[in-house]
């Protein structure tokens, strides 16, 4: 069962009590002079931190303090033994405190003061401790001076540059620059690993182009130590050309460099295990190299990462779990990929904790007599050891307590009686730290109390619920009863319910209700009351109120409002009109029992609100006034002109951030006031130029204006109809608002180059009613776009800062904040600008192709290094035909275009093409190409293209038909013999002295080998025939026959009776129908 008993006042004093089985537990009152006068023993209120590191060049201070009754006392124990500090005269302690002064101003070293240091807060009824606190000197040891050769690699291999920086305490900041404190660009071929070093997944030739130095920035001194800068050669296979680097997907080849699968640079292997405690961030990380740089992705085995917690840092090589807890062990892989190839590394997570709390032990407070119990119950990975002690000792060694028993992690009171106070502590240790709770038991006799203020005066309105309040203190726990007009009945029950905090509630107060309550607390040692008085008003009720009522133009309405309510009540009467307060001008009358309103016009019209109210309750009725205007044929006879100007301003209900500014309309001259323009003046950073402020309705005169802070404001009022606009009022009076830092920052702002090498940051200055304050002025941040860099700063008056020495068009973070004489606006947003820009290198390349002879395709890609926001492409080309060439054209091509198509005005000449990217600052580098040569590729295209004509393919036929017909006749006439000239004796014999004769071959020439008749010799020993008729039909086996310059033809006329003895003749070859044709050719 459990019992709570709570007494609260307005004030917001409360008692609780708890009863928990054996526990019956007294919390004090917040009352200081209870509190005061109570014995309590000594509670720890504050202390410094478990691991203490200190700047050594300021002084040391140990804090430790304590509240208790009586005031506590201090002292100190040093790595486990006490601490004399009267004996050291650089120690001190402050007055009323257990906090160390160790003081350095005349002399001392720090570090030996180095060492474990607890405090001991005593008084008469325990001794409290503090934490153990390890106090450590701040330490930014020196680089070791190492001398740092040339690191040769090769192009495409991966490295790695070892900081290895000095061990501060605590560790310091890591960061890569060049020796000239230019930051390292990094990436995710790039990039800066845990443990300070630098790591390359393939080095590229661009990459000697700098060296690189650790920075190590230690916490305390702020210092930063630079490392002996690496400097790299890097060995290449090809040298250095800008062109082939100019496509990105080809650089590595381009280069010579092998591309190759991933490999990890760390951690190494497949595998690894880390372990993390509870409560801290986890940090996995993994690195690769291979070419192209691999992409690394994270995952975790059995399921998804951590929901809500998980973060992706360096370019993914990292991955973030915050606030780790049990749930999160288990094995992790990280992926690295490229084109060639992936692998993975498994990563087995296991989560450890340091002792943590479960139940924390509570003071506890009990009265003679009574039970009780401290729990202390932690938890932890391995499971932490639980060990009790009594006013700083072990409880084994304290003196024995046969009301007290240790159970565990519970300590148990039985029968307390006073001289048991104590201070308990208890340790939960693991081996991964430690936790020490402070919890004391008093055991107080402390007669009733009542701690609400004497003779306490409630009112309550007839009928309503109200609830009597009477708070106490007592120990033993007081019981309290309440008693009506000296009355001996306890009142519980009915009308009224008793609580156990001790109020006393009534659920509908009565006329009968009314009179004097007693509260009695009583306990053993005594008791104590305390009288509310209570009182019953009547309500408040409007008894009739106003009606709705439809009224002319210029006539007195009355509007009623008759109120009852109680006379010992203030009452107070208001009007609002459309739910606005309404403002009671000269025209309007408010009366005790109503409001008249003198001269209604049109802007009158509108809902009429009664509020009658008391301190105690309040009442309402609201009716609708509806005003009939001038007849329409009327009114156009009516001059209308622009209304009179409005009169009579006023400044109420003056506040820092607001006004209520009231006027009294002027005539609207026939034409109703449909607006007013409410205009300010302020005469510190605009005099006498007036400003729009507010526009507001024409049925209205009063109006609450927002301010801003720092204006001396002066008013006025512009009256607005259909004709037009009135003279404005005549100014307010002025009023001065309370100066404040700014609310807002400058808008507008942005960061461009107006040279290469500089940053224009400009933004749109705050105005007078945003400075909030004097001496008005801008902080400009300003950083490279990397979350590692430093932020730069300085603090203008103009809206303008120039950054100059940057380098050519890099991203920047820009914040600009507004600061006064009163403070700084809220934190600024961040802002992308870029530094100037240059020209852009050249197109990446220009390739050219010939699809046909009419055409000619040209694709580019952008820049490597576009230096700035490409404005778009310029191409200059020429026809040339060997030495001589066309005029130059120019074509102008949008930043997003790569493609373009030119048409050729002939399909002989080749072109020149000069392609440049062009930014705000003009034109870049050329690419330039020639279109290929027209036998490559222009003749093979039109020879396909004569092939598949009609009209060539018709020709070929005629030609091949007629070489068969040919064939043909030559074959027929050497199967039948030939036609020939020979001797004009055929009987003749042979001339025995012919060569041919023996071998059986006949010679059809004349005996003497001369020549036919009608014949001569050629120069080269031919026989030239000048005048034949004979048709090529009677020579078609003619050897070595040919026609000479005018179509005669000549040769040898043989016959050939052997092929195999005619092989080597040179005056005869074997005839054929192939040697037929070449003879007619």
């Amino acid at each position: 069962m459990v019992m709570q008993r709570h007494h609260l006042t307005r004030a917001g004093i409360a008692l609780a009590l708890c009863l928990h089985h054996l526990v019956s537990a007294i919390e004090v009152p917040l009352d200081s002079n209870i509190q005061s006068e109570l014995p309590q023993p000594p509670t720890i209120t504050k202390q410094s931190v478990k691991d203490y590191i200190v700047d050594p060049r300021d002084n040391i201070f140990i804090e430790c303090e304590a509240k208790g009754n009586p005031v506590p006392t201090f002292s100190w124990t040093r790595n486990g033994k006490f601490f004399n500090v009267a004996k050291d005269p650089k120690v001190s302690m402050r007055r009323r405190s257990g906090t160390l002064v160790i003081d350095f101003h005349s002399g001392g070293r720090p570090e030996d003061y180095e060492g474990e240091y607890q405090c001991f807060a005593r008084n008469d009824y325990g001794t409290a401790l503090s934490s153990k606190i390890h106090l450590q000197v701040s330490k930014s040891p020196l680089w070791p001076k190492e001398k740092v050769d040339v690191i040769e690699v090769d192009e495409g291999a991966p490295l790695s540059l070892q900081c290895n920086p000095p061990p501060g305490l605590p560790s310091p900041v890591i960061f890569w620059m060049s020796s000239s404190m230019e930051p390292i660009h990094q990436d995710k071929r790039v990039s800066q690993g845990q443990n300070g070093d630098l790591y390359f997944s393939n080095v590229m030739l661009q990459d000697a182009q700098t060296d690189y130095s650790c920075n190590a920035r230690f916490h305390f001194t702020h210092t930063i130590q630079q490392k002996n800068p690496y400097t790299l050669k890097v060995k290449t296979k090809k040298p250095h050309n800008e062109t082939s680097l100019r496509n990105h997907t080809d650089m590595y080849s381009a280069r010579g460099i092998t591309e190759t699968t991933p490999s990890f640079m760390y951690p190494y292997g497949t595998s690894s295990s880390q372990m993390v405690l509870r409560g801290v961030d986890l940090l996995l990380e993994c690195i690769a190299s291979g070419v192209p740089a691999p992409d690394i992705m994270w995952y975790k085995k059995g399921g998804e990462l951590p929901a809500g917690k998980t973060k992706l840092e360096n370019f993914n090589k990292a991955l973030r779990i915050s606030n780790v807890s049990e749930e999160d062990s288990g094995e992790y892989f990280c992926l690295a990929s490229n084109k060639m190839g992936s692998i993975r590394h498994t990563i087995s997570v296991r989560v450890k904790a340091a002792p943590y709390w479960l139940d924390e032990p509570q003071n506890l407070i009990l009265a003679p007599g009574e039970d009780g119990r401290l729990v202390c119950r932690a938890n932890g990975n391995p499971k932490p050891a639980i060990q009790w002690l009594v006013n700083g000792e072990p409880i084994e060694a304290s003196p024995p307590n046969p009301s007290r028993e240790v159970a565990g992690d519970t300590i148990v009171f039985r029968d307390t009686q006073i001289g048991s106070s104590a201070v308990y502590q208890c340790n939960a240790s693991n081996e991964h730290g430690y936790l020490l709770a402070n919890a004391f038991v008093s055991v107080l006799d402390v007669p009733p109390r009542i701690l609400a203020p004497r003779n306490q005066l409630i009112r309550v309105i007839q009928n309503n619920r109200t609830r009597l309040d009477c708070p106490f203190f007592g120990s033993p726990i007081p019981t309290l009863r309440w008693f009506k007009n000296g009355q001996g009945n306890t009142l519980d029950g009915g009308n009224y319910k008793a609580h156990e905090n001790g109020s006393l509630e009534m659920n509908m107060a009565r006329k009968e209700d009314q009179g004097i309550y007693t509260c009695v607390a009583t306990n053993i040692l005594g008791k104590a009351e305390a009288q509310v008085r209570l009182e019953v008003k009547d309500p408040t009720r409007i008894v009739r109120g106003p009606e709705d009522q439809v009224v002319k133009r210029g006539s007195m309405p009355r509007l009623h409002c008759r109120i009852k309510h109680d006379p010992t009540l203030k009452l107070t009467v208001t009007w609002l009109k459309d739910d606005a307060p309404l403002y009671m001008g000269n025209r309007m009358k408010k009366e005790d029992d109503g409001l008249t309103i003198y001269g209604v016009a049109e802007k009158d019209q509108g809902d009429y609100t009664c509020v009658a109210s008391t301190e105690l309750d309040k009442d309402s009725a609201k009716a609708y006034l509806t005003v009939l205007a001038v007849p329409a044929n009327r009114l156009r006879d009516l001059p209308k002109e622009r209304p009179d100007r409005p009169r009579d301003l006023e400044l109420t209900d003056l506040a820092e951030r607001s006004v209520r500014l009231t006027w009294i309309p002027g005539d609207d001259n026939n034409s109703p006031i449909t607006d007013y323009i409410v205009q300010f003046e302020e005469d510190r950073f605009q005099p006498g130029m007036w400003h729009n402020h507010s526009r507001y309705p024409g049925s209205v005169n009063s109006a609450v204006l927002s301010l801003s802070p720092y204006v001396n404001y002066q008013f006025r009022v512009i009256a607005v109809n259909d004709v037009g606009s009135s003279l404005p009022s005549v100014p307010s009076e002025r009023y001065q608002t309370n100066g404040a830092r700014p609310e807002i920052n400058p808008t507008g702002v942005q960061g461009a180059g107006t040279q290469k090498n500089n940053m224009e940051i400009t933004w749109t200055p705050l105005n007078a009613t945003q400075a909030y304050g004097p001496n008005l002025r801008y902080i400009v941040r300003w950083r490279r776009r990397d979350p590692r860099g430093s932020w730069y700063n300085e603090t203008v008056k103009a809206p303008r800062h120039v950054v100059w020495n940057t380098p050519i068009y890099v991203p920047y973070e820009i914040k600009v904040q507004a600061e006064n004489d009163f403070g700084r606006a809220p934190e600024p947003d961040t802002v992308i600008g870029y530094s100037g820009e240059d020209l852009p290198s050249s197109p990446r390349y220009l390739r050219i192709r010939q699809p046909n002879l009419e055409s000619i395709n040209l694709e580019w890609d952008h820049p490597e290094h576009p230096n700035g926001v490409l404005t778009g492409y310029n191409l200059r080309y020429q026809a040339f035909n060997g030495t001589k060439t066309g005029r130059t054209l120019v074509e102008n091509f949008s930043p997003n275009q790569t493609r373009f198509t030119l048409q050729r005005t002939d399909p002989i000449s080749r072109y020149r093409f000069f392609l440049r990217a062009r930014t705000q600052v003009g034109e870049g580098e050329a690419i330039v190409e020639e279109s290929p040569a027209l036998l490559n590729e222009a003749y093979t295209k039109n020879h396909v293209d004569i092939a598949t004509q009609g009209w060539f393919i018709g020709l070929m036929c005629a030609i091949a038909l007629l070489v068969l017909i040919l064939l043909i006749v030559c074959f027929i006439k050497r199967s039948r013999g030939g036609k020939y000239p020979v001797r004009d004796n055929k009987d003749e014999h042979l001339n025995p002295e012919d060569k041919n004769v023996e071998d059986g071959s006949f010679d059809y020439s004349d005996e003497d080998n001369k020549p036919l008749p009608n014949s001569q010799t050629s120069l080269d020993g031919t026989i030239k025939q000048q005048e034949s008729d004979d048709s090529l039909v009677d020579y078609g086996e003619g050897g070595e026959g040919q026609f000479n310059e005018d179509g005669s033809f000549i040769g040898q006329y043989t016959v050939k009776k052997d092929k195999e003895e005619t092989e080597g003749n040179e005056s005869s070859e074997a005839t054929s129908p192939v040697n037929a044709i070449y003879s007619l050719a």
